[in-house]
C-alpha cells in the first residue's frame, strides 16, 4: 500500500513537470527523433561505398530491427542510470538522506520513482519507434497482452540488475566509469540481440541468456517485428511460416529465469549495501 501511494505522488509530480515544461517534452521527441534518424543513416547504413549503404534502405526490416533494439538499448541504459546517476545526484543534493528518513524505506521510494520514468520513457520511446519505423518504410505488429507481459519483465529485469548497481554507489560512491561501462554493454547488447548469437557453446549461450537484457530485446522483436511468426520445414522440404506464440518460445522462459535472478539478487545486495552504509554513516555523503 505504501508503494502505491509512493508511486500516486510520482505519477503527479511527473505529469505536472511534462505539462508545466510542455515545451521541452515535445522538443525533446523531436530531437530524439532526429537524432535516431541520422544515426540510422550515419550507423547502421555506413559501409563502404555510398551506393552499397544507401541500398540497405530497400530492406525496411533491417532498419526496424536496429530502431527497436537502439530504442530497448537507450532504455536499459537510462533504467540502470536511474540508479547510478540518480543515487549520486540524490547524495550530493542531500535528497538521499530525506528518503532514508521516509517511513516508506528507501528502496520503495526509489522503486517508485523508477516506475514512473520507465512508464514515461516507454511512451515517449513508443511514439519515436513507430514515427522512424514509418520513415524508412517497415512495420510494426501489435499484440497488446505479449507487449504489456514482456515489458513487464523487462522492467524488473533491468530494476533487479539496477538495484544491485545502486548498493555499489552506496558503500563505494564513486562508480561512475564502472557503471557507464555496463550502462553501454547493455545498449550494445540490445542493438545487436537476436536469435542467431545465442547459437554459441552451452557456457556462453548460459552467460548470454542470464544477461538482462538479452532475451527481453529478443522476444520484444519476435513480437513487435516478426508477429510472432516463425519458419519450419514442411514435409515437402519447403520453408513455411507458422504463428507461435511468443508465451511459448524459448527465450520467453529465459527471460523468466533471468527476472527472477536479477530481482531477488538485486534487491540483496542493495538491502546488504544500504545496511552497511548505515552502519558506517555514510549513507547520505557522497
Amino acid at each position: 500500500m505504501s508503494f502505491l501511494l509512493v508511486m500516486k505522488a510520482e505519477i503527479v509530480r511527473s505529469f505536472i513537470i511534462m505539462r508545466r515544461y510542455w515545451f521541452r517534452t515535445l522538443t525533446g521527441m523531436v530531437i530524439g527523433y532526429g537524432m535516431l534518424m541520422v544515426l540510422i543513416a550515419g550507423f547502421i547504413y555506413s559501409r563502404p561505398g555510398i551506393e552499397e549503404g544507401l541500398s540497405r534502405f530497400d530492406d525496411p526490416t533491417a532498419a526496424t530491427n536496429f530502431v527497436l533494439g537502439f530504442i530497448i538499448g537507450m532504455y536499459a541504459f537510462g533504467v540502470v542510470g536511474m540508479f547510478t546517476q540518480g543515487l549520486q545526484g540524490m547524495a550530493a543534493t542531500g535528497v538521499l538522506e530525506q528518503l532514508c528518513m521516509s517511513p516508506h524505506g528507501l528502496a520503495v521510494n526509489f522503486l517508485a520513482q523508477t516506475v514512473v520514468g520507465s512508464v514515461a520513457s516507454v511512451l515517449s520511446s513508443g511514439i519515436m519507434v513507430f514515427a522512424v519505423t514509418w520513415s524508412v518504410g517497415g512495420m510494426l505488429h501489435w499484440d497488446t497482452i505479449p507487449i504489456l507481459v514482456l515489458l513487464t519483465l523487462t522492467f524488473f529485469n533491468l530494476v533487479g540488475f539496477g538495484f544491485m548497481v545502486g548498493g555499489l554507489v552506496l558503500v563505494f560512491k564513486q562508480v561512475g566509469q564502472m557503471a557507464i561501462l555496463l550502462r553501454m554493454g547493455l545498449f550494445a547488447l540490445a542493438v545487436f540481440a537476436r536469435e542467431e548469437i545465442l547459437n554459441q557453446p552451452w557456457p556462453l549461450a548460459f552467460i548470454l541468456h542470464m544477461l538482462p537484457i538479452t532475451d527481453a530485446t529478443i522476444c520484444l522483436k519476435y513480437v513487435l517485428i516478426k508477429n510472432q511468426m516463425t519458419t519450419i520445414t514442411a514435409v515437402n522440404g519447403e520453408p513455411i511460416e507458422v504463428f507461435r506464440s511468443v508465451f511459448l518460445y524459448p527465450s520467453f522462459y529465459w527471460l523468466i529465469a533471468s527476472c527472477v535472478l536479477w530481482t531477488v539478487i538485486g534487491l540483496v545486495v542493495f538491502r546488504f549495501m544500504e545496511d552497511y552504509s548505515r552502519s558506517k554513516g555514510t549513507l547520505g555523503s557522497y
